[in-house]
């Protein structure tokens, strides 16, 4: 696997997608394949609820899981100091803003919650910004996989990004 524990700050910024403390390992493994088709790299911030060396990781990500790079971080305080530069982006069903209003930038770090509870409050409110992806109100959230591959598309797109 690409994997990297982070252990200095990055040299230039680039859009990324960072996971805080996912806990369904083919989950992370969707989002990894699409990180390896859109050329962004994945931040996993732990704990993990799963094992890293989870079989369905592997089974989700396929071969794609050799042409991304992934990085584990062991607490969002760690992720902050190695992520770099960027505007902290979290998607949240909390937000009223449409990620199809906000306009990204190509440093942007799109951030997504565990799929259980998203991210604590005081992770929320520091993020440089707070938005959601559009949805009929009778449901209640998409899978964690599902929007990622829709944040960072629109992400891409409005940046000049897509490979």
């Amino acid at each position: 696997m690409g994997l990297a524990f982070a252990t200095h700050h990055r040299q230039s910024a680039a859009m990324r997608i960072a996971l805080f403390e996912p806990e369904i390992a083919g989950n992370v493994g969707a989002v990894m394949r699409t990180g390896a088709c859109l050329g962004v790299e994945i931040h996993l911030i732990e704990p993990l609820g799963f094992q890293w060396e989870d079989k369905r990781v592997r089974r989700a990500a396929m071969d794609y899981i050799d042409h991304v790079r992934v990085i584990r971080h062991p607490s969002f305080a760690f992720f902050r100091e190695a992520a770099g530069p960027g505007r902290l982006v979290l998607f949240t069903t909390k937000s009223s803003a449409s990620i199809y209003d906000f306009t990204f930038a190509p440093s942007d770090i799109l951030l997504f919650g565990k799929e259980s509870a998203g991210v604590p409050a005081e992770i929320s409110d520091i993020a440089d910004a707070r938005v959601r992806i559009p949805m009929r109100p009778e449901v209640r959230s998409m899978n964690l996989a599902t929007s990622a591959s829709i944040a960072v598309a629109e992400a891409l797109r409005q940046t000049g990004g897509l490979p």
